[in-house]
């Protein structure tokens, strides 16, 4: 008898490259490795999408739209080349109006996509439907998705197979159109027995001929039990990735996988050992000058107390170790129960996983509950849709309060449709006041990226990417390597080598370069009132002066941070006395920003 044909997805260079290297990972640098997975028999790929689209214009000067283009060229034209997308996020920061997730469709369907991922951290199918019909609309082939994690210990009102099927029976009940069906794990703690379950129920609701796939982690350890059991339970596929960026905070091995499968009924992809052993030294060549950060290459028995992606944990502790702070860390995973508890059981996996992870943060540095979360708190209040079960009332309360908004449960599509901002024409305009060209790659590239997409399509964004030879200790009792030290709140990326060695010299992967400050710290003297940061980040937009009046809670800045923008209010009515620090500088905790009285 035939063994069972089970689809293999290579994640290496999309969910891969985030769990490990945040996405910074330059298109020249590992496309011979894409040669090498082609030439090892891999026809379907995750090349784009998700936090690989920004990345590139923030931190690596690289079109997304020409590093996908140059991908279908290396694989041809057969290969079923698949993105992420966020249901009504696609590919942003934050909900995109009806016309930009359209477009989105239009222009991954021009640049080589053949199929998108599409999911909604809510579990919310009314934020799924509309952009599944763009997705179909443009030709491409739909991958719906219910998002998966396990509950803290103690905790209970959804994330159980019922929730589940709940929500498949939500999408059919829709008539949302889709080729296949997703559960995706992203901080990989849904347990094996949870896992067979759950594709048990979806086999039998939607019959042999559906095809489904199962996503997840290797972060809480239990990513290859759970893969079996999704195979044992009827699922068509699963996705692994290529060492040096498998296992750990991304994916299952490729081998890993050969060999647990050994002796069964499941061909993985018609694929060879031998070749794919060639494929991982080609990749490991390729990026043997990255920095891979310790975290990235561990499992961790606390993440099944606080479900966090590989690819938010490793950019949460990078963000705490070049602060400086990096030993509140199991504090944060401990605030985490709470805080997804009592935020209504969304799944951890972007933009919520960001959303728990700061209000988490800043439960352990400011206190619990003195300080709401900007996304947290406007999750809480409906402004991304319904959450799986009610939050918390008092915290609703609390964020209403803090932020200044009323709860809602107006469709956040119409919300954004109502924002000019978020419209092609506003876009359009922005980019002939630039004296750029109005193509629809580069409205969607500032529509989605704001001002570090106008500053990539000018020519003026920084390179921001951890590599070079000595990035890495070679040894316990060798000091040599990669360090980031902050100097009067700014960081500065150190290499430190024993001997001789040829020091090579770049920016920290988050420190600014010098070049890149246009905005002048402004002053006019020093106010009674300090307004600090909540959270290390970047300073992306500077709103205020000194000399202007505020009303409370009005936005004075805005910082970026773990993915998400970090609004910097006025605490009261009054006058901005000085701004303390300038566009694109890096923040620490605490740090002063602004004066006011």
């Amino acid at each position: 008898m035939a063994k069972k044909y089970i689809d293999v997805m290579d994640t290496t260079f999309r969910d891969g490259f985030q769990s490990v290297f945040g996405g910074r990972v330059l298109m020249e640098d590992f496309f011979p490795a894409v040669e090498a997975a082609k030439n090892a028999g891999i026809n379907h790929f995750e090349f784009g999408g998700g936090a690989r689209f920004q990345s590139l214009y923030f931190y690596l000067q690289e079109d997304a739209f020409e590093m996908m283009d140059k991908f279908r060229e290396i694989v041809g034209p057969e290969a079923n080349l698949q993105t992420l997308s966020r249901g009504i996020n696609t590919v942003m920061l934050d909900t995109g109006s009806r016309e930009m997730i359209d477009l989105h469709a239009k222009l991954f369907k021009k640049h080589g996509t053949t199929t998108i991922r599409n999911f909604d951290a809510l579990n919310d199918v009314d934020n799924l439907a509309y952009s599944a019909s763009c997705i179909k609309k443009h030709g491409l082939n739909h991958e719906a998705v219910i998002t998966m994690m396990d509950l803290p210990p103690g905790c209970k009102g959804a994330h159980d197979v019922g929730f589940y099927e709940k929500t498949l029976r939500n999408m059919l009940d829709a008539g949302m159109e889709f080729d296949s069906l997703c559960f995706k794990d992203a901080s990989g703690t849904a347990n094996p027995k949870k896992v067979y379950e759950t594709i048990v129920m979806a086999r039998k609701l939607l019959g042999e001929e559906v095809h489904l796939r199962l996503h997840t982690h290797e972060t809480a350890g239990v990513s290859v039990a759970s893969y079996l059991a999704a195979l044992e339970a009827g699922a068509n596929g699963i996705d692994m990735a290529a060492s040096p960026v498998s296992g750990g905070t991304s994916q299952p091995d490729i081998l890993t996988m050969l060999h647990a499968t050994k002796g069964t009924n499941y061909n993985l992809g018609d694929l060879k050992l031998e070749k794919v052993l060639k494929y991982e030294e080609r990749l490991k060549e390729c990026l043997a000058e990255y920095m891979i950060p310790p975290e990235a290459t561990q499992v961790s028995p606390l993440i099944p107390f606080s479900p966090m992606p590989g690819g938010a944990l490793t950019a949460n502790t990078q963000m705490m170790r070049d602060a400086g702070n990096l030993e509140k860390f199991d504090e944060v995973i401990a605030e985490m129960k709470e805080v997804v508890e009592k935020g209504g059981y969304g799944t951890s996996v972007t933009p919520v996983s960001q959303f728990y992870w700061q209000q988490a943060y800043a439960n352990v540095m400011f206190g619990k509950w003195n300080q709401i979360a900007p996304g947290y708190g406007q999750m809480v209040l409906g402004y991304f849709g319904k959450t799986p079960v009610e939050p918390d009332a008092e915290i609703v309360a609390l964020a209403s309060e803090k932020l200044k908004l009323e709860p809602t449960k107006e469709n956040p599509l119409d919300l954004a449709d109502a924002k000019e901002e978020k419209s092609i024409a506003y876009w359009t305009k922005v980019l002939e006041e630039e004296g750029l060209a109005t193509s629809e790659e580069n409205i969607f590239i500032a529509a989605a990226c704001d001002q570090k997409g106008i500053a990539f399509l000018k020519g003026e964004g920084p390179l921001m990417i951890r590599k070079g030879k000595n990035n890495q200790n070679c040894g316990e009792e060798e000091m040599s390597g990669n360090y980031t030290v902050v100097v009067d709140g700014k960081q500065y990326s150190v290499q430190v080598a024993e001997g001789n060695a040829d020091i090579q010299i770049t920016p920290s992967a988050t420190a600014p370069v010098a070049a890149a400050t246009e905005t002048p710290a402004s002053t006019g003297g020093t106010g009674a009132i300090e307004i600090n940061s909540q959270t290390p980040g970047n300073v992306w937009k500077i709103l205020k002066a000194a000399g202007d009046t505020v009303e409370e809670g009005e936005q004075i800045m805005i910082l970026e941070a773990m993915k998400m923008e970090i609004d910097i209010v006025a605490e009261k009515a009054g006058v901005i006395k000085s701004i303390e620090v300038n566009t694109n500088d890096a923040v620490i905790d605490g740090q002063l920003l602004a004066t006011m009285d």
